[in-house]
């Protein structure tokens, strides 16, 4: 069975970038593109007096626009369009568990500078049981523009937490020809973290050393596993969040794990995913590590 990839439709420019980036990633799995559009909360912007079912028929224009759209991008994809009676965050959700993919754009509010994601794609990215690309609208050209900078940029830290997400990074990698970069970032542990790995007395030059042994086998493992792929890594002491921000402004994707707490508004959004969602220069893709 072929999973599609899903796009989530509201008709903005947001959702045409979206359209697009998932257009030419159904293209390069060779899977079905279904575009969606959950019409109800929709309400809550259309214009005063308008009727429920002009807001319904709004959505299904949208979605033949949408589907034009992909099919004018690339003519051999398979297109399928579902008008859905129900809010986009629990839609979207529960679409995931047939989905390859989903791919959001980041529609906010654009009360805040830089906090341009919506509630509808946080929450989704949040919950959803596969993995979720948001694309800002502007960042997604910008990213096209400066393709022959950076490819993918993924954020690892343990190997029990990071394969899947390592996996993920170097096969959108692969079907793009682009290179990867792994960026594992530390700092000292906590004084109640002592153990085998990091004794109760260290130099900071010997933690530096064993966080690179620990990237260095993880990468070799994914050198061979795909080796049409260039693959480089960094260590750095520094902030995770803050760094890959700074690295996703060369880059045309980055891609990170969701472990975080179960509890909290987020959920499973970790704070590091959760801040590259909000602040990145390029689509984010947020994989489940579960």
């Amino acid at each position: 069975m072929r999973y599609p990839i899903i796009a989530g439709i509201d008709g903005t420019e947001a959702s045409h970038d979206a359209i697009d980036w998932a257009a030419d990633e159904a293209r390069l799995r060779r899977v079905p593109l279904r575009l969606l559009h959950a019409w109800l909360g929709e309400m809550l912007y259309a214009p005063a007096g308008w009727e429920v079912e002009r807001t319904r028929d709004a959505g299904a224009e949208a979605l033949r626009a949408a589907a034009e759209r992909a099919g004018a991008r690339h003519s051999e994809l398979e297109i399928t369009t579902d008008l859905v009676d129900g809010y986009a965050r629990d839609s979207l959700v529960t679409a995931s568990e047939d989905a390859d993919l989903l791919v959001l754009g980041t529609r906010g509010s654009g009360g805040f500078s830089r906090l341009l994601v919506g509630s509808t794609s946080l929450h989704v990215s949040s919950h959803a049981l596969c993995p979720v690309v948001m694309v800002h609208p502007s960042e997604r050209r910008a990213a096209e523009a400066r393709a022959a900078e950076g490819g993918v940029l993924v954020g690892v830290d343990s190997e029990q937490h990071s394969a899947g997400v390592l996996e993920f990074a170097l096969a959108a990698a692969e079907r793009r020809h682009w290179p990867l970069k792994a960026v594992y970032a530390w700092s000292n542990p906590r004084p109640d973290s002592s153990g085998p790995e990091f004794p109760s007395t260290y130099r900071e030059d010997q933690l530096a050393d064993a966080h690179e042994r620990r990237l260095l086998e993880m990468l070799a493992d994914a050198r061979r596993r795909h080796p049409g792929v260039e693959v480089t890594g960094t260590v750095e002491r520094a902030g995770a969040a803050q760094l890959l921000v700074a690295l996703s402004e060369v880059h045309q994707l980055v891609v990170v794990g969701r472990h975080g707490t179960v509890r909290g508004p987020m959920r499973r959004l970790g704070s590091v995913s959760q801040a590259v969602v909000q602040h990145a220069h390029c689509p984010v893709a947020v994989v489940p590590v579960d």
